[in-house]
C-alpha cells in the first residue's frame, strides 16, 4: 500500500480530529445535540454549495447528480445508523458519564468497523492489517485511559451502542461508496442534521448567538462534511476495515491540536500512544496482497480511468479528460496484480 492510497483516510481523521478540540470551545454556549445538529447541517450545506458551484462550472456535461435506486436503502441505512442513533445515543450517554470514560470508550468503533467488515462482509484481513488496528487501537485507548476512569454503567453502555451505530453506518456507506462521495456526505449530512437539530429544538434548546452559530457550521462543514467526503473516497480505495483503522489516528490529530490551542506539556502516555498508531498505519502500508483473481461481469457508474480493470469503448463524445464518470460494462476478466478490498475486489479468498 502507498501513501497515496491511504492519503484520503489520513486526511479524513486529521480534519475529524482538528474538529473535536474546535467544536470543544463552543460546548460553553451551544448545547451538546444541538451542537451536534449544527455540525451536521454546516457539512451537507457547505457541500450542497460546492456541489452547485461544481455543477455550474462543468455545465450540461456533468453527470445527474443522484444515487441508483438499489443503492437507496444502503444509504438510509447509514443515516438512520450513524447520523441519527448514534449521536443521540452518544450524546444521552454523556449525561451519565465522565468525559474521560467518553473518550475511552469512542475507541471501540473502531474495533466493531472492523469486525463487521471481516465477519459480517467478509473483507480480507491479511496479518499486517490486523496487528495495525490492534497497535491503533491500543494507542487510542492509552490515549484517553485516566486510571479508575472507566465504570460499565447503563451511560457507558449507551456510549458502546453509539459505537456500534457508527461502525454499522462505515460498513453500510461502503455499498455506495462508488456513488460521488461529495453527494453522499451531502445528504448524510443534512439528514442527520435536520434530525438531530429539530431534537434539540424541540427539547427546548435555542439557536445561539450568530458568530456562535457560523462557528459551529464551519467547523462542521470541515470537520464532518469534507472528512466524510474524504472518508468515502477511502472506502472506494480500501474497503471498511482499513479505512476505519486509519481514521481511529483522528484522536491522536485532535490531542495535538488541543496542544496547540490550550498549551501543556504532554504526559508520557500520549508518546508512547503516538508511536503505537505510528506502527499501526506503517504495518498498513507494508501490506502487500497479491493472488490471481477473478471478476465477474458487471454493470456500474463511478469516476475511473482507462486502467487494467476500465478497457472500454465510449457510446459519447469523450474529451479524453480522466478520471471521469459515466455507466460503463466490465468484462470478466481473470487476472494477478496487488490490490486491495476497493470497489472492483470484493471477492471471497
Amino acid at each position: 500500500m502507498t501513501i497515496r492510497t491511504a492519503a484520503p483516510a489520513l486526511a479524513a481523521a486529521l480534519l475529524f480530529g482538528a474538529s473535536t478540540p474546535l467544536a470543544k470551545a463552543l460546548t460553553g454556549s451551544i448545547p451538546p445535540l444541538l451542537l451536534a445538529g449544527l455540525l451536521y447541517l454546516g457539512s451537507g450545506l457547505g457541500l450542497g454549495i460546492l456541489l452547485a458551484l461544481r455543477r455550474s462550472m462543468s455545465g450540461a456535461a456533468t453527470s445527474p447528480l443522484t444515487v441508483p435506486r438499489q443503492e437507496t436503502p444502503w444509504l438510509l441505512g447509514a443515516i438512520l445508523a450513524g447520523g441519527v442513533a448514534g449521536p443521540a445515543l452518544l450524546m444521552t450517554g454523556l449525561a451519565s458519564t465522565s468525559a474521560a470514560s467518553a473518550s475511552l470508550l469512542l475507541n471501540v468503533e473502531g474495533v466493531f468497523t472492523a469486525l463487521i467488515a471481516w465477519v459480517v462482509f467478509r473483507e480480507n484481513a491479511s496479518r499486517h492489517i490486523v496487528l495495525g488496528m490492534l497497535a491503533i487501537v491500543a494507542g487510542g485507548l492509552l490515549l484517553s485511559w485516566q486510571p479508575g476512569s472507566l465504570r460499565l454503567s447503563a451511560g457507558a453502555l449507551l456510549i458502546v451502542g453509539a459505537c456500534l451505530c457508527w461502525a454499522i453506518d462505515n460498513n453500510l456507506t461502503r455499498k455506495v461508496s462508488s456513488n460521488d462521495a461529495m453527494l453522499i456526505a451531502c445528504i448524510k449530512g443534512l439528514v442527520a442534521g435536520v434530525c438531530n437539530t429539530g431534537l434539540a429544538l424541540a427539547g427546548g434548546d435555542h439557536l445561539p448567538a450568530l458568530p456562535a452559530l457560523g462557528a459551529a457550521m464551519i467547523i462542521g462543514f470541515l470537520g464532518y462534511g469534507v472528512s466524510l467526503a474524504l472518508f468515502v473516497i477511502a472506502l472506494r480505495l480500501l474497503g471498511t476495515a482499513r479505512t476505519g483503522a486509519y481514521f481511529s489516528v483522528a484522536p491522536l490529530f485532535g490531542v495535538v491540536i488541543a496542544f496547540g490551542m490550550w498549551p501543556q506539556a504532554p504526559q508520557p502516555a500520549f508518546y508512547v500512544a503516538a508511536l503505537l498508531m505510528a506502527l499501526g498505519v506503517w504495518l498498513h502500508l507494508r501490506e502487500h496482497h497479491e493472488h490471481e483473481h477473478s471478476h465477474e461481469a458487471t454493470e456500474h457508474s463511478h469516476a475511473h480511468r482507462h486502467d487494467a480493470h476500465h478497457q472500454h469503448e465510449h457510446a459519447f463524445d469523450w474529451d479524453g479528460k480522466e478520471p471521469h464518470r459515466h455507466l460503463h460494462r466490465h468484462e470478466p476478466l481473470v487476472h494477478k496484480h496487488p490490490h486491495y478490498p476497493d470497489t472492483h475486489h470484493r471477492h471471497s479468498h
